[in-house]
């Protein structure tokens, strides 16, 4: 590395720091009027190069109806379309799934008024202490990442039947709609669960016994609209690390992209709609019969785009957990592709990169 490189270096790392130190994240940069992105938000040229090679298609990913999920014919007809979805797309959008418009209303209304309140009472949630119930901060992987994304993010961790975390941690602005959306989304997932296991020819108790939906976190996105959003990512390209993410957002700007069959597809808020999609440790449990794609949030000029992910990732108080391929799916004819795992070794390995560059799957190939 040659000392211009060396200078380069160092100097981002103390734009990294002076940023993380403020607190205030990037809602605090949007406020004071900038014109011009700051050079730790702007994409490598060469990244900027690759947006020519994935070129947007106006394909959509799968809606799927809930409706009378529970009676035999319907839910033999959901469950082939979850199937479809799962081995294709590894992403659908869900309707009529239960939880009341309100309560969805009320969890965006919670996280944007939670974002837009006096940056002193944000400040006292800043963190990068992974143990914390609750954290407030802007990107996870600010100082391994190769560029910052334009978003901050409100973390509650919860555990399944109660609350991980006392309901007085959590934000008084948004405490009552987080709590009450935990509880809508937790059910779901249960449900959605059950789906998923007939998908994979088990019986539909198999993965909520398997303790997939035991722990989850609430990541609530706030995204500000950007000066510059060519240059800029909202959230990288990445696949999800957990089992299953549900995914709210709001009905103001679209930015969700999925990456299917080389080509960037915008995922377009549906009114009502959930957006679903298989995480690596489905993927992986599953023998690869589900596929964990790779997505991304793009920044936008108008905003601010706002999206809470529910992030299924197994059994929070129980790291020594194992995972591996489901016994039932292997066979002579279909080995094990995946090898077992703990939890702890997995998060561990997640937090030691920069999300761009984790490549989850890879490196539990048999």
């Amino acid at each position: 590395m040659d000392a211009s490189s060396v200078d380069e270096q160092y100097d981002r790392m103390q734009m990294l720091k002076a940023f993380d130190e403020t607190k205030a994240g990037v809602k605090g940069l949007s406020d004071t009027g900038l014109l011009k992105l700051p050079n730790i938000f702007v994409r490598p040229s060469e990244e900027l190069g690759e947006e020519l090679k994935h070129q947007k298609a106006n394909a959509e990913v799968p809606v799927i109806d809930l409706t009378n999920f529970t009676s035999d014919e319907r839910r033999k007809q959901i469950v082939e379309q979850v199937r479809n979805a799962s081995e294709t797309w590894g992403f659908f959008q869900v309707v009529n799934h239960g939880i009341p418009l309100s309560v969805l209303d009320g969890m965006i209304d919670g996280v944007r008024d939670f974002n837009e309140q006096d940056v002193d009472e944000k400040k006292r949630y800043y963190t990068r202490d992974i143990t914390r119930g609750v954290r407030f901060n802007s990107n996870y992987d600010l100082f391994t990442s190769t560029t910052a994304s334009w978003r901050d993010t409100l973390t509650m961790s919860f555990n399944s039947g109660s609350n991980f975390l006392n309901p007085a941690e959590l934000p008084a602005i948004c405490r009552d709609s987080s709590v009450e959306y935990s509880k809508h989304v937790e059910n779901l997932g249960n449900i959605l669960f059950g789906i998923l296991s007939e998908a994979l020819g088990l019986k539909s108790e198999l993965l909520e016994n398997m303790e997939c939906s035991k722990g989850y976190r609430l990541h609530c996105h706030y995204y500000p609209a950007c000066p510059e959003p060519e240059l800029a990512i909202g959230t990288t390209k990445h696949s999800d690390t957990g089992f299953l993410t549900i995914l709210l957002q709001n009905n103001l700007v679209s930015g969700l992209q999925v990456l299917y069959e080389g080509k960037w597809i915008d995922i377009h808020p549906v009114s009502g709609g959930l957006v679903i999609n298989i995480g690596d440790l489905l993927q992986l449990v599953s023998n690869g019969k589900f596929r964990s794609n790779e997505h991304r949030a793009i920044a936008n000029r108008g905003g601010p785009r706002i999206s809470v992910g529910c992030f299924f990732s197994g059994p929070l108080t129980n790291m020594e957990k194992i995972y591996g391929p489901i016994e039932e799916l292997i066979t002579e004819e279909n080995p094990a592709v995946y090898r077992q795992i703990s939890l702890n070794e997995y998060i561990m390995k997640f937090l030691s990169v920069g999300l761009q560059n984790y490549q989850a799957l890879d490196y539990y190939k048999v």
